[in-house]
C-alpha cells in the first residue's frame, strides 16, 4: 500500500502531483469551502485513499450523498468522461472505479446499526452541553452524577436519569446539607429539557448494548480500512444531539485508546463534518475540552478533519492545529466576507506565483488550494489544485443497495436488540416498592392498634354493674344528649386525625402499664 494519498493535480497546468503524507495525516486537516464548491467530493476521494492504504474512516452524511461509497462509479454515468479527462489531465494513470468497504450506523436505527452509548459514558458536561443547562442546572446534573456512583446505580438510558432526578428533587433538602443547594424548579427544568429530547429521538441514543469503538477500527480481508458511514440526514434536524455525539465519540478514542506516538499512518481518520455546529454557542469549558483533545488525540493515532463552509467557523486555538488543509472558494459580498477571507488567507504559506486571496475566491468547482504537511511536519507552500475524480458513485445509493449491503454486514444483529439490564430505574423502583410495603405494614398495625383502642372503650363503658336506682324514663331523657355527643366524638375518632389522637393517647396509656 501507498505511503500517501493522491489528492489532484496543482501547478499551472494541474499536471504536478500533490499528496497527503500518510505519516502526517494524524496531524488533524481542514475542509472548508462555500455551499457547491466541492467540499463533499473531496471529502469523499480523501475517505477513498485512507481505506486504499489500510486505514478505516469514520464521517458523517448529513445529506445522503456519501453512501455512494458503497458502489462502484459506472461507466454509464452522466459524469464518466468529464472524469476520466480529469484523470488524464492530472497525470491520474491508475484511475479506476471501485467500491469500499462500508459499514452504516444510524442513531435511529433506520439506515444503519443503531449507534448508542450510555449515560454514564456520556457525562454530566457533554449531557449539560446537550441539554444546554445553566450552570446552576448543571451542578444539579453533576449531584446526581454523584449520587448514582456513590449508591452504585448504572446510568444506562434517559429513564435511568429521570428517575434519579426524581430522587434527587424528593430529597432535595437532604442533600442539600452535602451538595449544596438543590433547586425543585431546576430539577423540574431539566426533566422537561430530558421530555424535549426524547420527543426528537434523542432516546435511542442512550442504552446498552453500547458501541464498540472496536468495531470503528476495522479492515476488510484485502487489508482495506473500513468506511462507517453515520446517516445524519435526518440527524441534521436537532445539531444540538448531532454535535453533541460526534465530540462524545471523538472524546471516547481520546480516552480508550492506547498511545502510539508517530505511526506510519493513522489508527483511524474522523472527520466532522458541519463542525461549526460544535461552536455555535458552546460554553469555554466544552471549547476547551474539545481544543485539548484535539491536541492530544494524535498522539492515539486518530486523525480529525473538520469540514465546514468557513475557516473562521473554527476558534483560532484548534484552527492552528490543523496542519493539511484542502480549502475550496470563499464568496466574499460583504466586508465581514473579506476580512475572513484576507484572514483564511494569511494562515497558508505563500505561493510566489500567484495571490492567495485571489485564489481563495477565484478557484471553481472541484479545484481548491491546498497545502499538506511536508517533510518534519512543516506546511508545505500553498497550490492550486484541481481535485481527482471519485472511484465510488458520485451521489447516493438507493434503499435497495443499502439495504443489500447492511445485509451483508458481519456486525447485523450485535445492536439491533436493545438490551435493559438492572439500573438505577429498577433499582428506584424496587426501593419504591419495598418503602410501600413497609407503609402498608405500618399502615396494619395502626389500624389494629385503633380496633384494640375501640374494644377497650366498649370494655370500659359496659363492664360495670348496673344501678338499681333512678326511673328508667329519667335515665333515657339524661342519655339522648349524652349519646348524640358520644356518636359525634366516635365518628370523629373514625377520621385520620382521631387515629391519631387515640394511637397518641392510647399509646401512652399502654406503655404506662
Amino acid at each position: 500500500m501507498s505511503s500517501d494519498i493522491f489528492i489532484g493535480g496543482g501547478g499551472p497546468d494541474h499536471a504536478t502531483k500533490q499528496f497527503l503524507d500518510l505519516g502526517y495525516a494524524n496531524r488533524h486537516g481542514l475542509i472548508a469551502g462555500a455551499t457547491g464548491t466541492g467540499k463533499t467530493v473531496t471529502l469523499q476521494i480523501l475517505a477513498e485513499g485512507f481505506a486504499n492504504a489500510g486505514v478505516p474512516v469514520f464521517l458523517s452524511d448529513v445529506k445522503g450523498d456519501l453512501s455512494g461509497l458503497a458502489v462502484a462509479g459506472s461507466e454509464t454515468a452522466k459524469l464518466h468522461v468529464p472524469f476520466t479527462e480529469r484523470a488524464a489531465k492530472i497525470g491520474f494513470d491508475d484511475y479506476a472505479y471501485q467500491s469500499f468497504p462500508v459499514t452504516f450506523w444510524d442513531l435511529f436505527g433506520q439506515q444503519g446499526h443503531p449507534v448508542r452509548t450510555t449515560v454514564s459514558e456520556m457525562g454530566p458536561l457533554l449531557i449539560a452541553q446537550l441539554l444546554s443547562l445553566s450552570e446552576a442546572q448543571e451542578g444539579i446534573l453533576n449531584i446526581a452524577f454523584r449520587v448514582a456512583d456513590e449508591e452504585g446505580m448504572p446510568l444506562l438510558d434517559l429513564k435511568d436519569l429521570q428517575s434519579l432526578l426524581v430522587w434527587v428533587g424528593e430529597n432535595a433538602k437532604d442533600l442539600a446539607l452535602r451538595y449544596g443547594n438543590v433547586s425543585t424548579a431546576s430539577v423540574g427544568t431539566i426533566q422537561r429539557r430530558l421530555l424535549v429530547l426524547e420527543n426528537q429521538g434523542g432516546a435511542q441514543l442512550f442504552g446498552e448494548p453500547a458501541l464498540a469503538l472496536s468495531d470503528l477500527m476495522r479492515c476488510d480481508a484485502e487489508g482495506r480500512g473500513r468506511i462507517n458511514i453515520l446517516a445524519a440526514d435526518k440527524l441534521m434536524a436537532s445539531p444540538k444531539l448531532y454535535a453533541t455525539f460526534l465530540l462524545w465519540l471523538m472524546s471516547e478514542l481520546f480516552e480508550e485508546l492506547p498511545e502510539v506516538g508517530d505511526p506510519d499512518k493513522p489508527k483511524l481518520v474522523f472527520f466532522f463534518d458541519e463542525a461549526h455546529l460544535l461552536f455555535d454557542d458552546a460554553p469555554k469549558a466544552l471549547v476547551d475540552k474539545v481544543e485539548q483533545v484535539a491536541r492530544l488525540i494524535r498522539s492515539k493515532g486518530v486523525g480529525v478533519y473538520f469540514v465546514t463552509q468557513n475557516p473562521a467557523d473554527v476558534p483560532d486555538d484548534i484552527l492552528g492545529q490543523l496542519g493539511n488543509r484542502i480549502q475550496h472558494a470563499l464568496r466574499a459580498f460583504t466586508a465581514r466576507d473579506r476580512k475572513e477571507l484576507r484572514q483564511a488567507a494569511e494562515t497558508y504559506r505563500e505561493n510566489p506565483r500567484f495571490d492567495t486571496e485571489e485564489a481563495i475566491r477565484e478557484v471553481g468547482v472541484g479545484e481548491a488550494v491546498t497545502s499538506m504537511l511536508q517533510r518534519k511536519g512543516v506546511p508545505g507552500v500553498v497550490e492550486r489544485t484541481l481535485i481527482r475524480p471519485p472511484s465510488s458513485r458520485l451521489g447516493p445509493i438507493t434503499v435497495a443497495e443499502r439495504a443489500a449491503v447492511l445485509a451483508e454486514s458481519d456486525l447485523a444483529g450485535k445492536y439491533e436488540t436493545v438490551q435493559d439490564r438492572n439500573s438505577a430505574y429498577e433499582m428506584l423502583k424496587a426501593r419504591a416498592e419495598a418503602a410501600a410495603k413497609e407503609a402498608e405494614k405500618i399502615e396494619a398495625a395502626a389500624e389494629a392498634e385503633d380496633e384494640a383502642a375501640r374494644e377497650f372503650q366498649k370494655a370500659r363503658r359496659y363492664g360495670g354493674a348496673r344501678s338499681s336506682g333512678g326511673s328508667r324514663s329519667g335515665r333515657k331523657a339524661s342519655n339522648g344528649f349524652g349519646d348524640a355527643i358520644a356518636s359525634a366524638v366516635i365518628k370523629e375518632l373514625k377520621g385520620t386525625t382521631g387515629r391519631r389522637i387515640v394511637r397518641g393517647i392510647l399509646g401512652g396509656l399502654f406503655k404506662g402499664r
